[in-house]
């Protein structure tokens, strides 16, 4: 769907992008993490035709961007991380003045706005002044707004911010709904939690450049795969703890109360026949398992030089 090539953008002397290549493809739900400065918002107004870089090209569907800008905004939905401020104007007169930027009669606008403020739950605020909401619910109706030319393509910029918990939950089922549907969706968050359970793959971008990207089930397991073992325990003798030292595949035991954690370059298999031979040596163990990785830990992993 989304291909990047070379992409440079500077800002004075700031370098906000400085190579950036990468992919997303048709029906992904994107998750793109990286700290503040990165180069996150300015590649989206990028994509979203907001801003232009000063080289390199974005391909959407197969076409480039450059010089098809007008044209591509009838296929893209676009939540800045800043909503801006609209004084006087209701909510139902926000969403009408949007559909009719799209081409949509008086009825028809009436209709998608309806549509709408239903799908996302805001129909009581139809009559509301949109500058006297929240944070989280101006963020709901930047949603909304964004669904309004039905786009194939969603570049959402910090969504969830400023939304009480209930409203992120509806939101990231409302995503993961229409990425069924088959939309592809770039969205950007400071959770990573939150990203790695509602995406489907991530690209992590540090200093305007790729980090890494890929599948995100994919990623954590081999991550998890390379974390160490945590073992908790009942009893552990000191013939179990020579054991453990002996094996020939454990480093560096770690050990706390009751606990133990340990770097182990075996199989699973080979981890079975040790924990087999601890138990027989006496130990009474409660759990045994490879710390489960981590968007978080990734993250810090990945950006730390």
């Amino acid at each position: 769907m989304i291909q990047i090539f070379n992409l440079r953008k500077t800002f004075g002397d700031y370098p906000a992008l400085c190579g950036l290549t990468m992919q997303i493809g048709d029906g992904e739900l994107f998750g793109f993490v990286g700290p503040n400065g990165a180069g996150k918002t300015t590649t989206m107004k990028i994509i979203a035709g907001l801003l232009r870089a000063d080289s390199g090209d974005v391909f959407i569907g197969g076409r480039r961007l450059a010089g098809n800008v007008r044209r591509f905004k009838e296929e893209i939905g676009y939540v800045p991380d800043f909503f801006g401020v609209y004084d006087n104007l209701k909510v139902q007169e926000y969403m009408e003045f949007y559909a009719s930027l799209y081409g949509m009669s008086g009825r028809e606008a009436r209709r998608r706005s309806g549509e709408l403020l239903e799908m996302l739950g805001m129909t009581q605020w139809r009559d509301e002044l949109v500058d006297s909401m929240s944070r989280g619910m101006k963020q709901k109706l930047c949603i909304a707004r964004a669904l309004v030319n039905d786009p194939r393509l969603l570049v959402l910029d910090e969504p969830f911010s400023g939304m009480e918990p209930r409203y992120r939950m509806q939101m990231q089922e409302l995503l993961q709904e229409l990425c069924a549907e088959g939309k592809t969706i770039l969205i950007s968050s400071h959770n990573l939690r939150e990203l790695s359970e509602l995406c489907t793959n991530i690209g992590i971008i540090d200093r305007g450049r790729l980090l890494m990207q890929g599948n995100v089930r994919e990623i954590l397991r081999q991550q998890t795969i390379s974390n160490p073992y945590i073992l908790h325990y009942v009893r552990f003798p000191e013939a179990a703890l020579q054991l453990l030292k002996a094996h020939e595949k454990v480093k560096n035991i770690a050990k706390q109360e009751n606990s133990l954690s340990f770097p182990f370059e075996g199989t699973r298999e080979e981890a079975a026949e040790l924990l087999t031979g601890l138990i027989s040596a006496g130990a009474e163990i409660s759990s045994f398992v490879r710390e489960e990785g981590s968007l978080e830990k990734l993250f810090l992993d990945v950006t730390a030089t």
